[in-house]
Formats: C-alpha cells, structure tokens, sequence
C-alpha cells in the first residue's frame, strides 16, 4: 500500500475545479509515490462550499481556513483562492508543517512574496515543500522547447518574443469582477496572464530577465457591479459601476542575464483570441515556436541544416519519449489543459516523497512577482528602464 497524503483545498471557483481534476485523476495516469486522499475543501459560503465539495470530490467541507490547516488529515494545502489571500494562508499552513501548492502569481506584492519565500525557506529546512502553481511548464511541448535549449540545439540565444493574448472582457458591459480589483487581483493582465509568458520564458531559457521598459492601459475604467461571479464568467444588475483598478494590457521588453533581448505582450482585449498564450526563441542555431491554441505541437527550425532543408517544422508533441506525454495515450492523442494540472500535481508529489524543494519554487514565484513590479514601476515613470 502507497503512503496516504491528505490533501486541503481552499477555494473551489476556476482553478479549484481544475486542482480538483487533477487531484482526482493523477494517480490514474501516474504510478505515484504517494497516494493522495481528497481530505477538505474550504470556502467562505457553507452552501456553495458543501456543492462544491460534492461534485468536485472532497470528502468534507470547512468555512474557514484556518481550521483546514490545524486538521490532522491535511498534509497538503491546495490554495487556489484570489492573490490578496496567499501570503496569509501559505505562511500559516508551512509554519503548520504543511506543504503548500499555491496558485500564481505568488502574491499581489513583492513585500508579500518575499515574506513567503522566507517561510518557505525555513520550512524547507524542516523537510516541508512548497512549489508555485504556473501549470504552462507543465506543457509537454513547453517541456520539450526548454530540453531543446538545455541541449544546445537552438545554440546562443538571441531573441524571444512571448504573448498572452485573451479577449474574455472586451464587452464593456462584463461586470466588475475581483480580477479587476487591485486590491484583491494586484495587478491586471499583467498579473493573471502575464506572470505566465514571464515564467515560461524564464522556464524555457533558464535565465532571468534583469529589466523591463513598460506601459500598460486600462481601456475600459468602469465596469458594472458584479452581482456574482464564478471563474472568468459574471453577472451584474448594470445600475451600479465602480472603477477599474488594474490595467487591461501590459506590454514591455526586457533583457536577460545571457545577452537575450524579449518583448512581452499581455492582454484580454485581443479579439478573437481565447486563450493564445505564444512564444518563439531565437538562437544562432534554430528557432522554437509554441501557441497554446494548439498546445499539442512545436515548431521547431534547424538552421544548421541548408537553406534547402531549413524553415520551421511542426513537431507533435504525444510521443512516448516527450515529457509527460507518455502516461497518458497513444501517439498522436492530444492532450489537453487540465493535464498541465494533473503532471504538476505528478511532479509535486515525487518532490514531497523524495525529499526535495520542487519547481517552480516561491523563489522562482518572487523572482516573476520583482518582474511584475518592476513593469509596473516603467509604466508608471514613462516606460524607463528599470531593473529588477
């Protein structure tokens, strides 16, 4: 029998139904070294939590999360809750001895993150894990585009260009949700799908940008009160407005610690885009190329090769030998975005049973957050350069 390992999850909306699919469907996929068990859900709304917890799979239910933490079948905090609650929550359960898997970015400020990598540090020390939940590397094509860097075959990097292209509140009539309240959110497109290029460039490169020069725009400053709210879709009565306090797009270049030069673009108001979250390197010896809209293929060119032979070439990304790719079906069997969750779950649990800090860590979560910051710094002094 596999070691149990009881996992509590606060926040069930979004990304609590996407954890919980994956809490339900690793070990299915996965021969694990431990056997997770769907301990606790929690949330503020006993009701809406219990209905949760029943369809999603959790065997009881918490309406705070306090109690979550102090429970003796939790071994694991899930946290999938707004950004204006992670340093809270993830703190208290690491000084509680548990390992913490929270969802990005790590914080709505930097003050915040570094506060969490400090815990998370000397809970380490005490043999307790932590990781940041940017599921994109999780990709096998992101996967196999970070291998082919490793080995050399894109030679010195030059270039990379990164996109996170979204459209989901153009309607300037979309309510008022908590995405787009600073106080709740930090920071806009920039935050919720930004730190996402920004980590799965970083990823990718295994470098760190060292600074930006940014601006950002709130094209839309006031929305309808939500009346209510679940995942990226709202209703709202219209009588009421209230101020947009996060930007709607975010663009910016930056350089990395090994000479490449980036160019970064986040937004919800690019139409006809759903969910295009792109990026191509460049080095002196080939390309890569990704969209997540066809999150199955790479495009990969060979320059080394003659003009002849050159261009890029789409790679599919389902064969055995890819990353991740074969747990699960037979080549040629695409996978989808729920099982970017299930292989980040997969990677967190063999850190856990083997004894050491997995990745993304809360240092690589503050690393993105000084990104975060330093692009909002540039926006706000006329797009200088800042260093992060």
């Amino acid at each position: 029998m596999k070691q149990p390992i009881g996992v509590g999850m606060v926040g069930y909306a979004f990304m609590g139904r996407v954890h919980s699919q994956a809490w339900r469907s690793v070990g299915a996929f996965f021969d694990l070294p431990l056997s997770p068990s769907m301990a606790v859900l929690s949330g503020r709304s006993a009701g809406r939590t219990a209905d949760a917890a029943e369809s999603l799979g959790w065997a009881a239910v918490e309406t705070d999360w306090k109690e979550l933490v102090k429970r003796d079948d939790v071994q694991v905090v899930d946290i999938c809750t707004p950004g204006d609650s992670h340093a809270e929550i993830a703190i208290a359960a690491l000084e509680a001895g548990k390992h913490v898997l929270c969802e990005k970015p790590l914080a709505n400020t930097v003050e915040e993150a570094e506060a969490m990598a400090a815990a998370a540090r000397a809970a380490s020390a005490r043999g307790v894990r932590s990781m940041v939940a940017f599921n994109y590397r999780r990709v096998p094509a992101i996967a196999l585009a970070r291998q082919l860097v490793a080995e050399g075959r894109l030679g010195q990097i030059r270039h990379v260009r990164a996109q996170y292209l979204q459209d989901w509140i153009i309607d300037p009539e979309f309510p008022l949700v908590w995405r787009l309240q600073k106080d709740k959110a930090g920071s806009g497109a920039l935050g919720d799908i930004g730190a996402h290029i920004v980590d799965t460039a970083q990823f990718i490169l295994d470098d760190r940008l060292t600074g930006v020069s940014a601006l950002t725009e709130t094209f839309i400053k006031e929305r309808p009160l939500a009346d209510d709210s679940a995942g990226l879709s709202a209703a709202g009565s219209g009588a009421a407005t209230g101020p947009v306090t996060v930007d709607d797009a975010a663009l910016f270049t930056g350089r990395f610690a090994g000479g490449a030069v980036a160019s970064f673009e986040a937004t919800r108001f690019a139409t006809g885009r759903k969910n295009a979250l792109r990026i191509e390197v460049n080095g002196s010896l080939g390309s890569i190329a990704f969209d997540f809209e066809e999150m199955n293929e790479l495009w990969f060119h060979d320059h080394t090769l003659p003009p002849e032979e050159g261009g890029f070439r789409r790679v599919l990304v389902t064969e055995g030998g890819h990353p991740y790719a074969g747990a699960y079906w037979p080549p040629g069997h695409g996978l989808g975005y729920e099982n970017t969750f299930t292989n980040e779950i997969k990677d967190f649990l063999e850190a856990i049973a083997g004894g050491y800090d997995p990745a993304p860590s809360f240092e690589d979560g503050l690393q993105v957050q000084r990104v975060l910051a330093a692009v909002e710094r540039s926006a706000a002094e006329e797009s200088r350069w800042t260093a992060i």
